[in-house]
């Protein structure tokens, strides 16, 4: 209701001002009229009178406030009229931006709710630059800054004190002006080329300003520490998992000296530990499920033998295949200098490299980035230093000595690894219990996902005990506690894949001063508090994903070499992830959970692939898409979850959706191969669209057409 005040107050405003034909009293040759008539009245009342009318027609968005700043001058004076002029279009427009922002900024944040989110999060940081430098060009009309700043999270109080200093020096020169009001034909006396011009100059102080208030920073960081003269390197990087290699590898191809640093395996975590080996496995574990079932295929099924020493065997043969990609032969011979040791960074010029063979190596480079990944987090229960416990990192070596599945598996942790893992044991014949602390398995996606994710566990035969805390370890034996009761659950292997931690120590961020928490605390160019210091990957966060790692290495890479020239914030909007069971859990972007802890309202389609024809061919009809939109019918794509066979390939053309703006209208236009899963996409996009079909129009057409049969 009080909206709709507002809405009724403006328009009436509006309508009187054609009505009454205003605009001609704010014109040049209006105002000259009126302040020969002024001159002669009460002082006081022309003031509050003249102010009381700024203020309106400022609220309002009326033209002709450069008329009355003319005006001001006129009528009081240089000084008199600066002072009036000043604060009259400060509350004007603080009661335009208050208007903007009732009425309409909740539906703009709806519907683009996602896309305001990065420029809030720079108006909060540097929200009174971008205002002030703005309030300083005349080519920027003074409403349309009063309303598009209503739309945004930028603090009223912040924007009052903005608008107040930031419009007192244009008010100058046109109350100045003014007092010549006699000799000004119109604006552009006042506003000439060459005074616009000296205005977008000085709009560029603040940024001045903004820029050596970094340098002073940056010396007051540097202090202590001794700039070298000159440098053996442009770039280090630290680590050579994802992040790394991207890094090194961009450097390399832009012509820049780098040197590659990696202790142990090159290829990181993601080849030698994670994605690769457990890719590798979830697929032997499918086929033996496969066999086992095959008379969803017309087939006998039959229990497969499963040569457990032979099945690791193939995973580790599958690193070895993938190795050369990222083998130091392959880098060295793209121009990267690349030293297996261990780099410690003395100060933010230098790094020292305890070399494998021996001896060390010191090296300055202008640029450092750290991309030292992340480590299995292991729980402090008491017990589980002599419990034997394995992490991603360690099972594949101790698998290779087994002759058979680890007959009782204990996996600690329900996220996407502690899932991935507890699923192909068992399809390999291991008797696998999975502990999770929370209420739910894959507790970050909606429960209908969650609830899925825990009945295709307990399908191939995994015993999953949520809400159930791991208290301690003993004799093989791990004891978990719900509600006040425990359970004992024996183990021949003890599996702890609870999480990841940033890689922190060791590389000496700690003696030169980088802060750290759960990772590097970095900035929104991935730089650390030393400008020259950069983080990507695992260490960085905030996702730990491989192909996050990599995104995070381009910004990381271009800002190290090229950042005296421009910076590159890190891009988060669009971020896949995928849970490798089977059928896999793919999702970007929001769904419904996050949706309504962050009050966002949407709309939900779903589409169930029971009804594919691909699906049903292939007899992989679990699962289904969902899509979410904005409530009211826009086709923009705020989010997707799927489940079901290959859902890390269906995402990819809602990454691409939302990454470059394509709506749910566009999906549907395209033609998709047949049969194919992919179809799965085109339909839940036909789904969204029936649901949203005009049913007035509609009606119209059905009549139409009763026309046209006569």
């Amino acid at each position: 209701m009080k909206k709709l005040a507002i809405i009724a107050v403006l328009a009436a405003l509006v309508a009187a001002y054609f009505i009454f034909d205003l605009g001609q009293y704010f014109t040049i040759e209006g105002v000259k009229t009126q302040v020969a008539a002024f001159q002669e009245a009460n002082a006081v009342l022309v003031i509050a009178g003249f102010f009381a009318i700024y203020v309106i027609v400022t609220a309002a968005s009326f033209p002709g406030a450069a008329v009355l700043t003319l005006a001001a001058g006129a009528l009081f004076g240089v000084i008199e009229g600066t002072i009036i002029v000043s604060f009259a279009s400060t509350i004007g427009a603080t009661l335009a931006f208050l208007s903007s922002r009732y009425v309409l900024r909740d539906s703009i944040e709806a519907r683009f709710g996602d896309r305001l989110k990065a420029i809030n999060a720079g108006l909060e940081k540097d929200g009174a630059f971008y205002l002030f430098s703005l309030r300083l060009i005349p080519a920027v009309p003074f409403f349309v800054v009063n309303l598009v700043m209503g739309l945004t999270r930028i603090r009223t109080l912040t924007y009052v004190w903005v608008t107040q200093v930031g419009t007192l020096l244009g008010t100058l020169v046109y109350v100045n002006a003014g007092t010549q009001l006699a000799q000004i034909e119109s604006a552009s006396d006042i506003a000439s080329p060459a005074i616009i011009g000296s205005f977008v100059l000085l709009s560029l102080v603040p940024w001045v300003a903004k820029g050596i208030i970094g340098f002073l920073k940056a010396r007051k960081v540097y202090a202590g520490f001794t700039k070298p003269k000159k440098f053996d390197r442009n770039l280090v990087v630290i680590g050579a998992g994802s992040a790394g290699l991207v890094s090194a590898y961009i450097a390399a191809q832009v012509k820049a000296k780098v040197t590659l640093v990696e202790a142990h395996e090159m290829g990181g975590d993601c080849l030698n530990t994670g994605c690769v080996p457990s890719k590798a496995l979830i697929k032997s574990a499918k086929v033996a499920a496969t066999m086992r079932h095959a008379d969803k295929y017309g087939l006998t099924p039959v229990e497969p033998e499963v040569p457990f020493r032979a099945v690791i065997a193939r995973v580790l043969d599958t690193i070895k295949t993938i190795e050369p990609h990222d083998s130091v032969e392959r880098y060295t011979g793209l121009g990267v200098d690349v030293v297996k040791g261990y780099a410690k960074i003395i100060d933010p010029w230098t790094v020292e490299i305890a070399l494998n063979e021996g001896g060390t190596q010191r090296l300055t480079t202008r640029s450092i980035i750290i991309a030292s990944g992340a480590e299995p987090v292991v729980p402090p229960i008491p017990g589980i230093e002599t419990s034997g416990y394995l992490t991603s990192e360690t099972m594949w070596q101790a698998f290779a000595a087994m002759d058979a599945a680890p007959p009782r598996v204990v996996v600690l942790g329900g996220g996407p690894i502690g899932c991935e893992i507890a699923q192909s044991l068992a399809r390999l014949g291991s008797d696998v219990t999975q502990i999770e602390m929370a209420d739910a398995v894959l507790g970050r996606e909606d429960a209908d996902v969650s609830g899925l994710a825990r009945e295709l566990l307990e399908a191939d035969g995994v015993k999953v005990l949520t809400g159930h805390k791991a208290v301690r370890i003993e004799n093989r034996t791990l004891i978990a506690e719900a509600g006040g009761a425990e359970v004992a659950v024996p183990y021949d292997a003890l599996v702890v894949a609870i999480g990841r931690k940033a890689r922190l120590t060791g590389f000496g961020l700690e003696d030169i001063g980088v802060d750290t928490g759960r990772t590097v605390t970095i900035d929104e160019f991935l730089a650390t508090k030393f400008p020259n210091i950069f983080a990507a990957g695992d260490v960085a966060g905030p996702y730990q994903f491989t192909h996050t790692a990599s995104h995070q290495a381009w910004y990381a890479s271009v800002n190290a070499l090229f950042g005296t020239f421009r910076k590159f914030k890190a891009d988060y909007r669009v971020i896949p992830a995928v849970t490798f069971l089977d059928p896999e859990v793919a999702r970007v972007g929001l769904n419904e959970r996050e949706a309504a802890e962050q009050g966002i309202a949407v709309q939900v389609t779903r589409y169930e692939l029971d009804d594919l024809d691909r699906a049903i061919a292939e007899s992989e009809t679990r699962g289904f898409v969902k899509v979410l939109t904005p409530a009211g019918g826009k086709d923009t794509v705020l989010g997707a979850t799927i489940v079901g066979a290959h859902a890390g390939e269906l995402l990819a053309e809602y990454v691409l959706a939302m990454k470059h703006g394509i709506g749910l209208n566009k999906i549907l236009g395209t033609i998709h191969s047949y049969p194919t899963m992919a179809e799965a996409n085109k339909f839940a996009a036909g789904n969204w669209k029936r649901a949203n079909k005009p049913e007035g129009l509609l009606v119209w057409v059905e009549r139409y057409h009763a026309w046209m049969r006569g």
